[in-house]
């Protein structure tokens, strides 16, 4: 990568700070058109300063931020379709992380990979059976829905502590969102923390995804050298 890329990435890094401060700071603040004008940027910038980050931009994690950027632009519309077609949106999302993970070895030792996918797999059976009987008509979509995120955090957590916590927080936003769907009480500032734990988790996913090295058996890299992306 060239100075001027890193330059433009590290702007760009800088550009998705800012306006998810911007929102985070409209959402505690209660301005709600500023909230609404600044979200659908957020994951396009941090699409933007991945692509200017490395030399081979992974295509799977690109499409999925374009599908959060999608998503987030829906959810904003509050009409039911709209609201189902952004969860549409975010499910291609978790495919695109649960492919590219497991194409770069998420679940290659499955001993590792098991404890992950159970422990996960309890969560979710364990949610969907709290959540069920106030999600209404939305108990199939959540339901789907929510085993596809259930699959990126445990994806994620098969590479490392940084892409598992954004895994895991990924989750934690989502958990919140459906917890109000099924009429639960919700806790102080929720939009906040939804808003909040969720550009943590888009974050560092993507951070993660960009110091992956090739997917497969042959790819060897010398010790200290920063691994190349696909």
């Amino acid at each position: 990568m060239t100075l001027r890329h890193h330059g433009a990435a590290r702007v760009l890094l800088l550009a998705f700070a800012a306006a998810g401060t911007v929102h985070l700071m409209a959402l505690a603040a209660g301005v709600p058109a500023l909230a609404h004008a600044s979200k659908p940027a957020l994951m396009l910038l941090l699409a933007a300063h991945a692509a200017t980050a490395e030399d081979r931009f992974p295509r799977l994690l690109a499409t999925a931020l374009l599908f959060g950027a999608a998503g987030d632009t829906l959810l904003e519309s509050g009409a039911d379709t709209a609201f189902l077609a952004g969860m549409g949106c975010f499910a291609a999302g978790h495919v695109c992380y649960v492919a590219l993970f497991t194409r770069h070895g998420a679940f290659a030792d499955r001993r590792r990979a098991a404890v992950p996918i159970a422990a996960y797999g309890i969560l979710w059976v364990a949610l969907i059976a709290s959540l069920w009987p106030g999600l209404g008509g939305l108990r199939i979509p959540v339901a789907a829905y929510s085993l596809l995120l259930t699959a990126t955090a445990a994806s994620s957590a098969g590479l490392g502590l940084r892409a598992g916590a954004g895994g895991a927080l990924f989750l934690l936003s989502d958990g919140l969102i459906a917890a109000g769907l099924a009429d639960w009480p919700q806790p102080p500032g929720r939009d906040l923390w939804v808003m909040g734990t969720y550009l943590a988790a888009q974050y560092l996913l993507t951070s993660a995804a960009l110091r992956l090295p090739p997917p497969g058996p042959a790819a060897v890299r010398s010790p200290g050298a920063r691994p190349a992306v696909t």
